[in-house]
């Protein structure tokens, strides 16, 4: 009886060892990602990136999107709930102040380390970097390729204000003999004039921005106007370089699209959201297409890429379970590195700033990643920082009319009293 009963006791213990070994041993929990996105014409695409990442790896992505219009709401809901987003967006200055707390430091992670520029990330006050871009539109000057060689130009050519000016002079003098001109019209009717009073304004307000640093920090209570001489640089060349009279573009009318899908002009002013209808409507060959920077005479413009911005921005909700970040990174790391992960994120975003992105089927937006990749700086958004922006843009429109019908140096004084007087008098009445 003892001899069994010292047995059963033996058996016992090991048993209990073998349970203890077990338990010591299990595999910790796998995380999951709940990626919520703000972009509703990429849902059907994201929900095809969570299912091949399933597929190769086992982990579970699920994909929310909120409704046009309602991300902030959405977010906000979210947050509060037992399972709240590891993957959300925080794509400006006010939401980084909303949602730092919330924000990862992505800072010398991996997935940081994919970027090819650091143009779209956005810190908190304390330098953490809260989020990074995914997702980026592009401007410039887009330029027939084909007719700038007809013209006995290379796009090589091309590298700062100074050649610019000189060719486009030149076409523009030869245009009767050549048959097409150098730039496209410049109409300031409301469906163009957003072109020059926004993004044209870029030049004059990314490098103040630059100067002084506040693309990192919050809006300026005035501009100085330093570089609105530039402005002026690329205005002047458009409007005395093109097959319209500048005393007529007050009253608008123009179709520039059509003017440079139909091969009338060299130059022209617009985004990657051109692509499309030059390509298509058009049939433009996109072999022949390229978007050059706006090089407007700044020092060392020959550095400088395209105008690129976004609010399209990651970020990892830092209150996730320790698995749950693991497993985002891990997630996101995929997505810019991987065959699959890149081709589907082309597809539905374009071009991506990571130096593994795959190609996307607009020619603009993989130059906007070449220039990244060469290294030259990207002339991000400032415009983005105008008070009152329709009253400021409109303000300018005034003043680039009068200049127009006569452009002397009292009529663009009050172009630039628009800039620098019309940003503080509109950021004191919003403040």
């Amino acid at each position: 009886m003892k001899k069994a009963l010292t047995i059963m006791l033996v058996a016992l213990i090991a048993l209990s060892s073998v349970f203890a070994q077990g338990a010591n041993e299990a595999p910790a929990k796998q995380g999951s990602v709940y990626w919520l996105n703000f972009k509703p014409e990429s849902d059907s695409v994201l929900q095809e990136v969570a299912k091949a990442y399933k597929a190769e790896t086992g982990v579970d992505v699920k994909v929310v999107t909120a409704a046009a219009g309602t991300y902030n709401q959405t977010l906000m809901a979210e947050m509060d709930k037992s399972n709240p987003p590891t993957l959300f967006v925080v794509g400006n200055a006010g939401a980084v102040a909303s949602w730092g707390d919330y924000c990862l430091d992505l800072k010398g992670t991996k997935i940081a380390n994919e970027l090819s520029t650091d143009a779209y990330n956005l810190y908190d006050e304390n330098g953490k970097l809260c989020s990074i871009g995914y997702t980026y539109e592009c401007f410039g000057i887009i330029t027939n390729v084909e007719l700038l060689e007809k013209a006995g130009y290379k796009l090589s050519d091309i590298k700062d204000f100074a050649s610019l000016k000189a060719i486009a002079e030149d076409i523009h003098a030869r245009s009767k003999t050549l048959g097409f001109d150098a730039f496209t019209s410049s109409g300031m009717d409301g469906s163009s004039s957003w072109r020059f009073t926004g993004h044209l304004a870029n030049v004059a307000l990314f490098y103040e921005a630059r100067d002084n640093g506040w693309t990192a920090g919050p809006q300026p209570a005035t501009i100085t106007g330093k570089y609105v001489p530039n402005f002026k640089n690329l205005w002047d060349l458009y409007i005395n370089n093109s097959a319209f009279n500048p005393n007529t573009l007050a009253t608008g009318g123009y179709d520039a699209e059509a003017e440079f899908g139909k091969g009338q002009a060299v130059f022209y002013q617009n985004g990657n959201w051109e692509y499309d209808a030059l390509t298509g409507k058009y049939g433009m060959d996109p072999a022949k297409l390229a978007m050059i920077p706006f090089y407007a005479g700044v020092p060392g413009e020959e550095n400088a890429g395209l105008n690129c911005g976004t609010e399209g921005c990651w970020a990892i909700n830092a209150k996730a379970s320790q698995a749950d970040i693991d497993a985002t990174m891990d997630f996101m790391y995929w997505m810019v590195t991987s065959e699959t992960g890149t081709k589907l994120l082309a597809q539905t975003f374009g071009a991506i700033p990571y130096k593994k992105a795959a190609p996307s089927n607009n020619v603009f937006l993989d130059q906007a990643n070449e220039y990244n990749k060469q290294g030259k700086y990207v002339m991000t958004w400032a415009f983005n920082y105008t008070p009152a922006v329709d009253e400021f843009r409109a303000g300018l429109v005034s003043a680039m009319n009068q200049y127009d019908a006569a452009q002397t140096d009292a009529n663009w004084k009050t172009v630039e009293t628009a800039f620098v007087k019309g940003w503080e008098r509109l950021y004191a009445q919003e403040h």
